[in-house]
């Protein structure tokens, strides 16, 4: 770039959510810098999109900034001091030397200050972009987000808008004898709602375990399909056994290979459920006659988990007996943030 002033620029925030001002920030100091550093982080985190979630939409949209999400940080209700420490211990610990501070909170001199840097401030009075992260998360709590769609990105709008929905579809996933189908069923009657089964489960006994790669397709398709027509019937929540992306998998495991139309509805499936929880392979392996075995199991887990890693879904693992997983579910879906 021509006219480069700073070497290296910093942008810190939550980005909770990633809205226009945000990207404005973002994009003066991208045009300043020859370099960016875009810290990601908050403590609580947000539940419902997390911090790697929202880093995420920063590298998607904003390819040349080098994006981070420091571990460990210190608490949002910290003392100024506090918090201007961890960066600059992070940075020190990076060996990263920054030359200005991009943003438009008050706070700014100080914190450039305090890591020996100049503040750069971005539409300060929000004339630009009127808009803040309080105002998105109130307008999803309070399912009034239509409003605030010019504000940020369609790749933001459409998590916003997932969780706008007044029902939250919260599907377990895991190999097999995981516990995913008690776990499913006892969740829904916890909360007096809905739960769909899993549908491959039925095609896979009617055929006798002997299927074909168009019956990926259509149990990804009919499982997807049940989905849809039990959510009015939903109270808050549906709690739904395996999605797509498993029985994509599975075509894949035992047949040793896919059809696009499956693919496709994998990749849908990413970004279709609000919750996903990972049953973990820590209880013993019930044999019922139609599975393989605790070796088979235990690799299986160790690939589903990786495709996860992979799509960068966020995921939280359950372990322990059907009474802990219980409490352990119960306790992020009531969470807060």
């Amino acid at each position: 770039m021509k006219n480069q002033k700073y070497k290296t620029g910093l942008v810190v925030g939550k980005f909770a959510p990633l809205h226009k001002g945000h990207e404005l920030v973002i994009h003066t100091a991208l045009e300043q810098c020859e370099n960016l550093i875009v810290l990601v982080y908050s403590n609580p985190d947000f539940s419902w999109m997390p911090s790697q979630t929202r880093a995420g939409w920063v590298r998607k949209l904003f390819l040349e900034a080098r994006v981070f999400v420091p571990e460990n940080p210190p608490p949002n209700d910290s003392d100024d001091l506090t918090h201007r420490e961890f960066v600059k211990t992070w940075l020190k610990q990076q060996q990263i030397t920054i030359n200005a501070v991009f943003g438009s909170d008050d706070y700014l001199e100080g914190f450039a200050a305090h890591i020996g840097a100049k503040p750069v401030k971005v539409d300060a009075t929000r004339a630009a972009q009127p808009i803040s992260g309080t105002m998105l998360r109130q307008a999803v709590q309070n399912k009034q987000l239509l409003p605030l769609k010019p504000f940020v990105s369609s790749l933001v709008y459409s998590h916003l808008e997932l969780w706008a929905q007044p029902i939250q579809k919260v599907v377990f996933l895991g190999a097999e004898s995981t516990g995913k189908s008690t776990l499913t069923a006892r969740m829904a009657l916890e909360y007096q709602t809905k739960h769909i089964a899993e549908f491959g489960r039925e095609v896979w006994e009617a055929k006798n375990g002997q299927l074909e790669l168009v019956d990926y397709v259509f149990i990804a398709q009919r499982h997807r399909q049940l989905e849809d027509e039990v959510l009015p019937q939903a109270n808050k929540y549906l709690f739904v056994d395996t999605n797509a992306i498993t029985t994509m998998f599975l075509g894949y495991a035992y047949e040793g290979n896919g059809l696009p139309e499956l693919t496709n509805l994998a990749r849908e499936a990413e970004t279709r459920y609000h919750h996903v929880f990972l049953c973990a392979d820590d209880i013993p392996f019930d044999q019922d006659g139609w599975r393989d075995d605790a070796v088979w199991r235990s690799r299986a887990q160790g690939m589903v988990r990786y495709d996860l890693s992979v799509r960068g879904i966020s995921y939280t693992e359950l372990f322990g007996s059907l009474e802990e997983r219980v409490a352990q579910v119960k306790a992020m879906l009531e969470q807060k943030t």
